[in-house]
C-alpha cells in the first residue's frame, strides 16, 4: 500500500536530516563529538540505564566520530536517492541514533519525529517508485528478465561487508573495548535486531535467486504485511503528534485567550525575520485568528482522516502552518520533518500528477536522461512488476493483482 506515500516519506526524512548534518558541520565537534558538553562517560552512563543505542559511546576518538559523522551523511543521500533502500534505510537509522543519543538534550520535537521514522522507515518497502532501485527494476524488466534476480554483486558486497563489521564491533566490545560486560550493545535488543535485519536481508536474497516459487512468495507477503504495518504505525504516530500537540495547547492561558502566537515573534531567538515577525504581531485579529485557527487544525485533524476532502483541506492548512514556522520562527529543519511526517496522509493522485511535473522538467534540463513510462501509474507498475530483477529492493513480479492492491490500497487508505 501508499508506495508514493512512503517514497516521499523517505525522501523527506532522509533530505531534512542531510541538511541538518551539512548546516551544523563547522559545530560538529561540540554538539556531538568529543568536544561536546556531555561527556561520554555521562552519555554511557545514560545510556546504559535507559537502553538506548548510539556507536558513538564506543570510542571518544576523533577520528571515529569523523567517520560516523561521514557514514551519516552518506547514508542519507543514498537513502534519499533510493539506491539499495533496505541497507541504506538501516544505516539510515544507526547514522540517526547514534548522533542523537550521543547528546540527548540538543533536540527539539523535529528531531524527535526523525528518530522515530528512521526506525519505522527500516520496515517499510519505500523504494518502489521514485528511488534508483526502481528505475533499476524498470530497466532489468525491459530487458525481459523472466523476475529472478541476477547475481547481483553489489548487494552481495555490502552484505558481506556489515556482517563482520557487525561481527568485529562485537568482539572489540568484548575484548578490551571500554564499555560494559555485554560488549558495545549492552542491552540484547539492539545487537540482537541488526543480527536479524542481516539474516533478514541475506534471506531475502537467497529465495529470490534460487527459490522463486511458494518460498519468495511467502516472504513477499511477509514483507507487505511488515510494510502496511509500519505505515499504520507512522500514520498513527503522525494523528498523535496533532492530538496532543492540540489538547495541550487547549490547557494553556495563553491559547485561551488567542494570544500565545504573539509571544514568540518578540523573541530574538525565533525571530530572524524582525520586521515581519512585527508586521504580523501588530494585527491583534491576525493573532487571534492564528492562535484558534492552529489549535483547531491540530485536534480536528485525527478525527478527519476518514473523510477525504475535508482531510485534504486540514493537510493543506498544517503544511502552510509549518511553512509559516520554518520562515517566522526560523525552525525549518523541524518544520521539513514535519512537512515529510504529513506526507503520508497526501493523495496517490496527486503525488502521480506531482511526480508527472517534476519528471517533465528534468527531461527539459536534461534531454538525454533515463527514459520514464507515459505516467506515474505506469511507472509504479513497472517498478511492482520488474522488482524480481532488482537485488535489493521492491517486490517480485506479482501480476495485475499486485499492482491493483497496490493503487486501490493507497487510495483507501491514504488518498
Amino acid at each position: 500500500m501508499a508506495p508514493y506515500q512512503t517514497a516521499v516519506i523517505r525522501i523527506g526524512f532522509a533530505a531534512t536530516w542531510l541538511f541538518f548534518l551539512l548546516r551544523e558541520w563547522p559545530y560538529r565537534h561540540e554538539l556531538y563529538g568529543p568536544d561536546g558538553v556531555w561527556s561520554l562517560d555521562m552519555a554511557r552512563r545514560l545510556l546504559g540505564s535507559n537502553g538506548a543505542f548510539s556507536v558513538l559511546v564506543w570510542s571518544d576518538g576523533r577520528g571515529w566520530f569523523e567517520l560516523v559523522y561521514a557514514l551519516a551523511m552518506i547514508s542519507s543521500a543514498l537513502l534519499m536517492l533510493g539506491w539499495r533502500t533496505r541497507t541504506m534505510s538501516v544505516l539510515f537509522m544507526i547514522g540517526v541514533l547514534s548522533l542523537q543519543n550521543r547528546s540527548v538534550f540538543l533536540g527539539d520535537g523535529g528531531d524527535n519525529v526523525i528518530h522515530l521514522m528512521s526506525m519505522y522507515l527500516v520496515l517499510t518497502r519505500c523504494g518502489q517508485v521514485w528511488s534508483l532501485d526502481a528505475r533499476r527494476a524498470r530497466r532489468t524488466a525491459a530487458a525481459g528478465a523472466d523476475g529472478t534476480p541476477g547475481r547481483d554483486v553489489t548487494g552481495v558486497l555490502l552484505w558481506s561487508v556489515l556482517g563482520p563489521a557487525l561481527a568485529l564491533a562485537q568482539l572489540l566490545g568484548l575484548y578490551g573495548l571500554e564499555w560494559t560486560a555485554n560488549g558495545p550493545f549492552p542491552h540484547v535488543g539492539w545487537g540482537l535486531a541488526l543480527w536479524v535485519l542481516w539474516l533478514v536481508h541475506g534471506a531475502w536474497w537467497w529465495v529470490r535467486r534460487y527459490a522463486p516459487g511458494e518460498p519468495r512468495t511467502v516472504l513477499n507477503t511477509l514483507a507487505d504485511l511488515a510494510h502496511n504495518g509500519a505505515l499504520l504505525v507512522i500514520m498513527v504516530e503522525v494523528c498523535l503528534i496533532y492530538a496532543t500537540a492540540g489538547w495541550y495547547k487547549i490547557q494553556g492561558n495563553r491559547w485561551q485567550d488567542g494570544t500565545a502566537v504573539f509571544y514568540p515573534m518578540h523573541l530574538d531567538y525565533f525571530s530572524p525575520w524582525p520586521e515581519l515577525s512585527a508586521l504580523l504581531a501588530g494585527s491583534g485579529l491576525l493573532i487571534m485568528l492564528v492562535t484558534y485557527g492552529t489549535v483547531i487544525v491540530q485536534v480536528a485533524f485525527p478525527f478527519t482522516v476518514f473523510n477525504r476532502r475535508v482531510k485534504n483541506v486540514l493537510l493543506v492548512a498544517m503544511i502552510l502552518e509549518h511553512l509559516s514556522i520554518a520562515v517566522l520562527l526560523g525552525l525549518p529543519f523541524f518544520s521539513l520533518a514535519m512537512v515529510a511526517a504529513d506526507a503520508v496522509f497526501l493523495p496517490t493522485n496527486f503525488l502521480r500528477w506531482l511526480g508527472g511535473r517534476v519528471a517533465a522538467v528534468r527531461d527539459r534540463l536534461i534531454p538525454g536522461g533515463p527514459a520514464r513510462p507515459a505516467s506515474g501509474e505506469a511507472a509504479g507498475g513497472a517498478a511492482g512488476a520488474a522488482d524480481g530483477a532488482a537485488g535489493d529492493e521492491g517486490k517480485p513480479a506479482g501480476g495485475p493483482g499486485a499492482r491493483t492492491r497496490e493503487s486501490g490500497g493507497g487510495h483507501t487508505l491514504v488518498g
